[in-house]
């Protein structure tokens, strides 16, 4: 995906993050975008089961990037994803529940583009999984993001484009939509 589409893609779920502090239409049809004080969720359903959605979000190079180092699967894995020198975090998979859930600890993080550069540090990101009828709901929650720091917009953007776009494409798909690897 090229800068430019990301960028169109990410306007579109910012507007209308901003549009409602509620709840409002994500990037991709069928979503929703929220935000609370503390957060910012994203929620999306698929006709997959909930077995392969988390194998989906487990196979994190399938729909965030190509710079990932480390294990992405085990409960315990420390893994560290780089995107140029714009941003780094280092995440601790602390919880996995087959099927059900998975959550992240971000143990450390560099984002270049706002004034304290760690505002990632001690965050969680969280991926739960239920089955609604015959689809299977997932609810994306980065706990920490709030909607006063300095990187909620920007990264609400990239947010709502991995999750309610690249991979809710992996998921119903098999093909995410993942940065290039840098050359």
């Amino acid at each position: 995906m090229t800068t430019t589409t990301m960028e169109a893609a990410n306007a579109n779920v910012v507007s209308h993050v901003e549009a409602d502090a509620a709840t409002t239409s994500g990037a991709a049809a069928g979503s929703r975008i929220t935000r609370s004080d503390r957060s910012l969720t994203a929620t999306f359903t698929v006709d997959q089961t909930p077995e392969e959605v988390f194998a989906a979000i487990n196979n994190v190079r399938g729909w965030w990037s190509g710079e990932i180092e480390g294990s992405t699967g085990q409960l315990g894995d420390e893994w560290t994803y780089r995107y140029k020198d714009i941003h780094y975090s280092k995440q601790k998979i602390t919880e996995l529940i087959p099927g059900k859930k998975v959550v992240w600890l971000v143990l450390d993080s560099y984002l270049s583009f706002i004034a304290d550069k760690t505002e990632w540090n001690g965050t969680r990101v969280t991926f739960e999984i239920a089955r609604k009828g015959d689809q299977t709901e997932v609810r994306f929650t980065h706990i920490g993001l709030a909607p006063a720091d300095e990187c909620f917009n920007a990264c609400s953007n990239a947010w709502g484009f991995y999750i309610t776009g690249s991979l809710r494409n992996l998921i119903a798909t098999g093909k995410g939509e993942p940065n290039p690897k840098e050359k």
